[in-house]
């Protein structure tokens, strides 16, 4: 009898439904220090996210647990990793606002199979530090190669750039000279400024004295961005006639109204702009005024964040919730989505994103600044990879 009574134990919980099983998504990021607002942004784009889609994917609720870097932090961002994997047990680790965190933790994403998702780093060699990384952001040479043939195109022929010292910097500044010198344009000086608390006062007066047509300028965005912007008009350059193009990160949506009217006039490449017109991003930006009513404009972070959370989301539906590295790559390899930001694909040879990157002119609407798109290259894989 009592094997009987055992027998129909067992067979009624093996014919009882499979319980959902959480999935778990590591957020490594600042959230405190100098590029603490990469973080809010990230978390603002999460809950965008679920507030549009809901908390579960394919029934599988996904939880987030947040870990602050401090950053740029890689010793951090390395230990907070292999806590999140060997603790906490993650499913997929993501977030990453800065490059030295997101090279640091390359390693352990593969030793432990764990798929990365990158929602801004953009170092181009960032995926090819591990077979588990795919991007949902950019990079800098996706964004600053539309501008040097833009600009060569359009007037400007001879320019110095003026670049943080570091591996975007470096990534930026190089697009932009090939693209810019294939067009017929000359770079006559280069500048780089020191990552951490930088003083342009003497590298604007400089740019100024050699009178350049303009000054292609990349800085983390945030208050660099606001900084550089300062500078440049204090010190009279677009009176001088320098004009002032960049990557999208320095007119950041989110600080562009803090920038005040000498942003006017920018010019910039960059793959979003909450101006941007689709109903895709009129619904996110809907989305992120419910969920974040008091943390000012949404910006291209919190769309990478957005858009790294639709394809973690797809994986878990695809997968049904029992995730395995190998598996989650090869589905995300070729991942095809509509983002606020338009079109995006992740390359299936090199993990990073396919998208339109716009051309953007600062103008003024309703007494606010918004970078207005005006022309565009689509489908823009990264020149980092290419031949």
């Amino acid at each position: 009898m009592n094997r009987f009574i055992a027998a129909v134990f067992i067979w009624l919980v093996c014919a009882l439904p499979a319980l959902a099983q959480d999935i778990k998504v590591g957020i490594i990021a600042p959230f405190s220090g100098t590029f603490a607002d990469y973080g809010k942004q990230f978390e603002a784009g999460i809950k965008a996210y679920q507030k549009i889609n809901g908390p579960a994917a394919g029934g599988h609720k996904v939880q987030i647990i947040i870990r602050d870097t401090g950053g740029p932090s890689p010793e951090v961002a390395k230990r907070l990793a292999q806590e999140l994997v060997v603790r906490d047990k993650v499913d997929f680790l993501a977030g990453f606002g800065l490059t030295p965190e997101a090279l640091a933790v390359a390693d352990i994403a593969t030793q432990a199979k764990k798929p990365m998702v990158i929602f801004n780093a953009a170092t181009s060699v960032i995926t090819t530090k591990s077979p588990y990384i795919v991007r949902a952001s950019m990079t800098l040479p996706q964004i600053s190669a539309p501008m040097g043939t833009w600009a060569a195109k359009n007037g400007i022929k001879k320019v110095i750039t003026l670049v943080a010292d570091y591996g975007p910097g470096n990534d930026a500044e190089g697009a932009f000279k090939k693209a810019f010198a294939a067009a017929g344009g000359q770079v006559i000086d280069s500048i780089r400024t020191p990552l951490q608390n930088p003083e342009f006062a003497p590298f604007i007066q400089r740019i100024k004295d050699a009178k350049p047509d303009a000054v292609f300028i990349f800085v983390p965005a945030g208050e660099q961005s606001i900084a550089v912007m300062k500078t440049f008009n204090e010190r009279g350059l677009a009176q001088a006639g320098i004009k002032a193009i960049a990557t999208g990160d320095i007119t950041d949506d989110h600080v562009l109204n803090a920038m005040g009217d000498a942003a006017l006039g920018m010019i910039t490449t960059f793959h979003y702009s909450a101006a941007h017109d689709s109903p895709e991003n009129k619904a996110f930006l809907k989305a992120y005024s419910e969920v974040a009513p008091n943390a000012g404009r949404a910006n291209f972070m919190t769309v990478g964040a957005f858009d790294g959370m639709g394809a973690i989301y797809e994986v878990v539906k695809k997968l049904n919730g029992k995730i395995d590295g190998d598996k989650a790559m090869e589905m995300l390899k070729g991942y095809k989505a509509t983002s606020p930001r338009g079109p995006i694909m992740i390359d299936p040879e090199t993990r990073d994103i396919v998208q339109t990157i716009y051309v953007r002119k600062v103008e003024k609407k309703n007494n606010e600044l918004w970078n207005v798109e005006f022309d565009k290259f689509d489908n823009v894989k990264d020149p980092g990879k290419q031949p």
